[in-house]
């Protein structure tokens, strides 16, 4: 039976192949001579280098005793490096052992129908086998050879490339397990096949169809029917969350990689997502003092990074400056997927960082439309200020998070998610992946359906419209879709304006409940007056809910019947090592429209006493505030007739002698002076806004609108359509929108901006 699945997968192979190349030359695939070379020589003068080989020889020597083959590529990297016969005898054995097994199917897999006779198991063995038999080549028969390369494709190649890439014994398709399973059984059997290429035929046709695959992968669209989204966003990135981007990206640049070393001057397929592998990672790393952080939405932990992908992206490219911050900072942890310098690839591949620059040349935020995310920070900074949102997609290693988001704060976690945990763990299915462990709004007790982590969201969320204009900085979630069940509007607009973040929710249901707010600190957490105060080492803010009521002043929640009440919960650790608390704040009365506010308050100290002051204020058909921080004033106003009420109708309204029928408005001016004086203003969603005669801005659609005037002109910020022409009220020379010089046209105080996108 295994002879006859044999041939017809060669021959499927073959069919495929129009030619297979020439026989390799060995070592060749990863443990390359010149990079061992290259490593050797720079040992003898880098401390950190020759510490990172003293590891690495010293990990190879304790498993000459052993028959581990989680960790081969130590051996084969210490005999290379040295030439010592101990450490390939060890091998050659080792593998002749290997090529002897039975089987490396997994019971349970192989129980299920159909057969899946590969996984991730036999994917790391392929690995380990792949660079030993590399590494060994040259010092076996051909005998020896042939044996054990018949062997390796018994065990691993033919199960792993026929379960998932050929004909006719596939059963997987990019639909229904287009993951980093896919790259990593594709990668890793077309790693061991390239391999052992010289010695089976039917290999080396298989490791040519299987690196040619690769872009199908990177360039999948997603599946309508299934509800399963594309691979990467268009803009960069990959929904499965850090941890399996991580994984899953650099289990098929191995393969890529293992080819073009193998295949002097081949030309493969361009991946243009390579491209903005290593922006995406820094998009979402945080840097701090010590070990830095990554958003850790879905199935990740903070203290994952990208720098797999982003090593063998530099090695197959060049080690641009973004690939070199961002390596430079996750050369400060300990990821154990990672290639640290003292891992085999790692001290291999890992570049010169001693040219990486102090910051990258980056914007400060950045949108996947895509899928659903967003980063803002105040800074490049290590230890600055960085809001991250989610909505977009619930499906595998997603969440059920939409409009959650984490705040990281002078080092900390300070609004956190609760994490992860093992799959097989029933607090993983009871909590982590629930609604519960987020920062989010459930209605009724419930949130979004448990059935969206296997069927994937039929009504996506997403996330748009950010714009970042330094002091002021906006983003809008909207988690309509996936609560859908249950809302008909759950809109979460974040408005970052200098030390407040202000989270503005708007939300609206089928029929009227129970709104309710969770919040997980990531801190100890202390409720004082109408604040939740939040503080872990020298990182501290303040919660305060402002609409539709504040916190309950005190414990005596009786007392104010009509505010916010909150109950402490308790949820498992991220470790499973005890358990920690979170924050539920609810509304008393039952409601079926509200709209929330919630100032998150960045302290620069745990110590701070002086806050901004921040005064609730309302008119006829809106809601605001009044912040007043540092000599400067802000007014917010909230139209309050903007939420899609009126449906032929525009939304007009009067506040404070302006008029307007953007959604929201901020101006912010310095204390004591008029507010018409202002330079600093947010447009939310509108088309026009007016004081007295006086037309300060004038659009045909409502626009997204920051602007922001300094000594060199007027920083125009805009978002909302395709097609943009507006008027805006300037007296500046220089225009800039979107970051680009622009030439307006004026007429009398106001200048005319058109952009086509």
């Amino acid at each position: 039976m295994a002879i006859r699945i044999m041939t017809t997968v060669a021959a499927a192979c073959i069919a495929m192949s129009a030619a297979v190349g020439a026989k390799i030359k060995h070592p060749s695939l990863l443990f390359t001579p010149e990079r061992v070379e290259a490593v050797g020589k720079a040992a003898k003068t880098d401390t950190a280098m020759q510490a990172a080989w003293t590891h690495i020889q010293s990990v190879a020597d304790g498993l000459l005793g052993k028959n581990d083959i989680r960790r081969m590529e130590y051996l084969a990297l210490a005999y290379q490096m040295t030439g010592d016969r101990k450490y390939s005898d060890k091998l050659r054995a080792m593998l002749a052992g290997i090529a002897k097994t039975p089987s490396w199917g997994d019971a349970e897999m192989m129980a299920r129908n159909p057969s899946w006779r590969s996984e991730l198991q036999m994917a790391h063995k392929s690995f380990q086998t792949a660079v030993a038999y590399d590494a060994v080549y040259n010092d076996m028969s051909a005998d020896e050879r042939s044996t054990i390369a018949k062997g390796l494709y018994r065990l691993a190649v033919e199960p792993l490339l026929g379960d998932w890439l050929l004909e006719p014994t596939r059963i997987h398709s990019l639909n229904s397990m287009g993951h980093n399973w896919w790259t990593s059984c594709i990668g890793m059997g077309g790693l061991l096949a390239l391999a052992i290429s010289n010695e089976v035929p039917e290999a080396a046709a298989a490791a040519e169809y299987a690196v040619n695959s690769l872009p199908e992968w990177f360039d999948f669209a997603g599946d309508i029917i299934q509800h399963k989204p594309r691979s990467f966003d268009r803009d960069g990135g990959m929904y499965e969350s850090i941890n399996y981007a991580n994984f899953g990206i650099s289990e098929a640049l191995l393969l890529r990689l293992a080819w073009l070393n193998s295949h002097p001057g081949a030309k493969l397929e361009e991946l243009p997502q390579l491209d903005k592998t290593a922006p995406f990672f820094s998009y979402v790393l945080y840097p701090r003092s010590g070990e830095p952080y990554s958003i850790n939405f879905g199935d990740s932990h903070k203290n994952v990074n990208g720098e797999r992908p982003v090593i063998l992206t530099c090695a197959m490219t060049s080690a641009d400056p973004v690939a070199l911050w961002y390596l430079s900072q996750t050369a400060q942890g300990n990821f154990h997927e990672g290639f640290h310098i003292d891992t085999p690839m790692g001290l291999l591949y890992t570049p010169d960082l001693s040219k990486a620059p102090a910051t990258p040349s980056l914007p400060e935020s950045h949108l996947w439309e895509d899928f659903g995310w967003a980063t803002m920070r105040d800074s490049w900074q290590k230890d600055a200020t960085m809001l991250a949102v989610k909505s977009g997609m619930t499906w595998n290693h997603s969440h059920a998070d939409a409009n959650s988001f984490i705040l990281f704060h002078k080092g900390v976690d300070i609004i956190k998610d609760a994490g992860n945990c093992s799959y097989g763990r029933p607090q993983y299915r009871n909590y982590f992946f629930q609604t519960d462990a987020h920062n989010v709004v459930k209605f009724n007790g419930k949130g979004q359906s448990t059935h969206q982590q296997y069927h994937g969201t039929m009504l996506p969320g997403n996330v748009s419209n950010m714009l970042d204009g330094g002091r002021v900085k906006y983003v809008l979630a909207d988690g309509t879709g996936p609560m859908s069940q249950w809302l008909n509007r759950n809109f979460r607009h974040f408005l970052w304006i200098d030390n407040v973040i202000l989270v503005i929710d708007d939300l609206s249901s089928h029929e009227p409940g129970n709104f309710e707010w969770l919040w997980h600190p990531g801190g100890k957490a202390v409720k004082r007056g109408f604040d939740l105060n939040i503080t872990e080492g020298n990182s501290a803010v303040a919660v305060r809910p402002l609409y539709p009521r504040p916190l309950a002043y005190s414990n005596f929640v009786h007392d104010y019947p009509e505010d916010l009440y909150w109950e402490v919960l308790e949820g498992p650790t991220e470790n499973l090592s005890g358990t920690e608390e979170y924050y539920s704040f609810k509304l008393p009365k039952t409601t079926d429209k509200v709209k929330a506010v919630t100032a998150i308050i960045l302290k620069d100290s745990v110590n701070q006493r002086e806050l901004p002051v921040i005064e609730r204020r309302e008119g006829k058909d809106w809601i605001g505030l009044r912040i007043t921080d540092h000599g400067k004033v802000t007014d917010l106003y909230i139209n309050q007739l903007a939420d899609g009420r009126l449906m032929h109708l525009n939304s007009w309204i009067e506040a404070d002698g302006w008029m307007t029928d953007a959604y929201m408005l901020a101006v912010t001016y310095e204390e004591g002076a008029r507010p018409e004086t202002s330079v600093d203003m947010f447009i939310g969603h509108g088309s026009a806004l007016r004081r007295g005669n006086g037309t300060y801005f004038s659009s045909l659609a409502k626009l997204n609108v920051i602007t922001c005037r300094d000594n060199n002109g007027l920083d125009l910020h805009v978002t909302g359509q395709p097609r943009m022409n507006f008027d805006i009220r300037t007296d500046a020379g220089r225009i800039r929108v979107n970051g680009k010089d622009h030439k307006a046209k004026r007429h009398g105080k106001l200048i005319n901006i058109r952009i086509n996108k």
